[in-house]
């Protein structure tokens, strides 16, 4: 699976663009990188994050298993604009934030089940949350867009933080794609084949059967 199938397939489950996508199917960075960004217990949380949207099962290891806190940390510095870094690294003060006032506790002190659940009520706020962003957007005139499109070209466009995506559906994102482009994912959660056979354009799926890796 090469860089733009991956994203394509993310792409999909999440039915719209990647965050990041642009600079890293280019190869470059968006912008200089920032020393600092994340702390190591900023890498820990992640991990624990993303372990909870993709958790071990008898069949596959978690995302924890693919290292996606690191993941997540090389995408968010390499190919985030400096608005996207701004609204994920602040994110991680939010999502703790949130876990406080929800539990009285901070993320990584939850129990399994209260962070599935704590993740599931995000997971909602990012979809109501990035469905207002979008269908503000939609209501944008020619004009607008023009000179939102003329300032982005020329780099001197900042975006309002309330235009922000939501953390969350950054971190989920950022997941899914760390996690199934992973060994530990295409060769265990997905079904993977190193070096392909004959092609076969046909072959009979059944339910529950795993997802090609390639």
């Amino acid at each position: 699976m090469n860089r733009r199938e991956a994203l394509s397939r993310v792409a999909l489950i999440f039915g719209g663009a990647i965050i990041g996508a642009e600079a890293f199917l280019s190869g470059c960075k968006t912008t200089p990188t920032k020393e600092g960004l994340f702390a190591a217990n900023d890498i820990l949380l992640l991990d624990e994050v993303g372990d909870t949207i993709l958790p071990t099962t008898a069949s596959s290891p978690g995302a924890k298993a693919a290292q996606i806190g690191q993941f997540m940390k090389t995408i968010v510095t390499d190919c985030y604009t400096e608005d996207d870094q701004r609204a994920f690294t602040d994110g991680i003060g939010k999502l703790n934030d949130e876990s406080k006032k929800k539990f009285d506790k901070a993320f990584m002190d939850l129990t399994s089940e209260q962070r599935t659940a704590f993740c599931i009520d995000l997971d909602k706020q990012a979809k109501d949350h990035d469905k207002k962003i979008a269908d503000k957007a939609s209501k944008m005139t020619d004009d607008e867009k023009h000179k939102r499109k003329m300032e982005m070209d020329a780099g001197t466009y900042k975006r309002d933080s309330g235009e922000d995506p939501h953390y969350f559906g950054m971190m989920k994102q950022l997941t899914l794609w760390g996690y199934f482009t992973s060994k530990p994912g295409a060769t265990q959660a997905l079904r993977y084949i190193a070096v392909p056979g004959r092609y076969e354009g046909c072959i009979p799926y059944k339910k529950g059967d795993k997802a090609w890796a390639t």
